[in-house]
């Protein structure tokens, strides 16, 4: 089991160094902070870890890269027993750690749930966010998308867990739609893959965690934050993957005509997760897009 547990604790060396944040009421997460400059901020969506950026911090330079692991799935410090997983609460905890690091007002880069927790943050927090951008996320009703809705199921039932994920020990069973085939062109590293499976599959207490996440997504509270986002006045940019199957390019052009400073940029030749299928693009969009901000707000 150490050795699993190895796995599923490994974090790219990219990221920079792991700190524990507490953030009070016996919440506590994993941040991983490495550079100097004006900071930027990654949120990861379910079932991946700090893990999903390693390709595109390591692109970026001139800046304070902060990687949050959040209780979604893949995460190794679980959370109290009683704590609430709601939207809400979710979009709350990344606030409250922005807060704790000192980096309220930073550009936030979020994917997939973790987009749709960073419109609910901006929504809810506003103070907390500088700017942020968007790749493929969940979006107005797409929260979660359905075909999770029906793949992950079984994981909102107690002990059903090990029975949904299992075969996810199997790395072939891995590249099914049902689990990571349809969210990046080529297979994940092993190490990265590992290291989003196994915390499920090992901690009894990271499965309640999943389950509890599972049942907390909150359609109203998405849909909310986006009529609010019609009144956002600080910089946005939409980072949309051309060939997502999850996320539909509608609502990326939505997102665009919807929030008042938002620039729709396509990420060609990628799926959901366009960190791990084109970093160079990503790394290009968001260094421009934060350099941007950073030299009108020296100006």
């Amino acid at each position: 089991a150490t050795g699993m547990n190895d796995r599923a604790t490994w974090r790219a060396p990219q990221l920079g160094p792991a700190r524990t944040i507490d953030l009070g009421g016996g919440r506590r997460i994993s941040a991983h902070a490495t550079g100097d400059g004006p900071p930027i901020v990654f949120v990861h969506g379910a079932l991946v870890n700090a893990n999903l950026w390693r390709k595109v911090i390591p692109r970026l330079h001139g800046f304070t890269r902060v990687a949050l692991d959040l209780p979604l799935g893949s995460h190794t410090i679980p959370m109290p027993k009683d704590a609430d997983f709601s939207s809400a609460a979710l979009a709350d905890l990344i606030a409250d750690a922005l807060d704790k690091l000192d980096l309220s007002g930073a550009t936030i880069v979020a994917n997939d749930t973790g987009g749709g927790l960073t419109q609910i943050l901006a929504a809810r927090r506003p103070d907390s966010v500088g700017a942020f951008v968007l790749t493929s996320c969940d979006a107005f009703e797409n929260f979660p998308p359905p075909f999770f809705n029906r793949v992950l199921a079984p994981a909102r039932i107690p002990g059903a867990i090990p029975i949904a994920f299992g075969g996810l020990r199997l790395r072939p069973l891995r590249r099914l739609p049902i689990a990571y085939g349809w969210l990046t062109n080529e297979p994940i590293e092993r190490e990265a893959e590992d290291s989003y499976v196994l915390p499920v599959l090992t901690s009894g207490a990271i499965r309640r965690d999943t389950r509890r996440f599972l049942n907390g997504f909150d359609r109203a509270e998405l849909l909310d934050a986006a009529a609010k986002l019609a009144g956002w006045d600080k910089p946005a940019l939409i980072a949309w993957s051309r060939n997502d199957r999850f996320f539909p390019a509608e609502h990326a052009e939505r997102l665009a005509a919807l929030i008042p400073t938002a620039r729709l940029e396509w990420v060609e030749n990628a799926r959901t997760f366009s960190p791990e299928d084109r970093p160079d693009r990503l790394a290009e969009l968001i260094g421009d897009f934060a350099g941007d901000r950073a030299r009108s707000a020296v100006g």
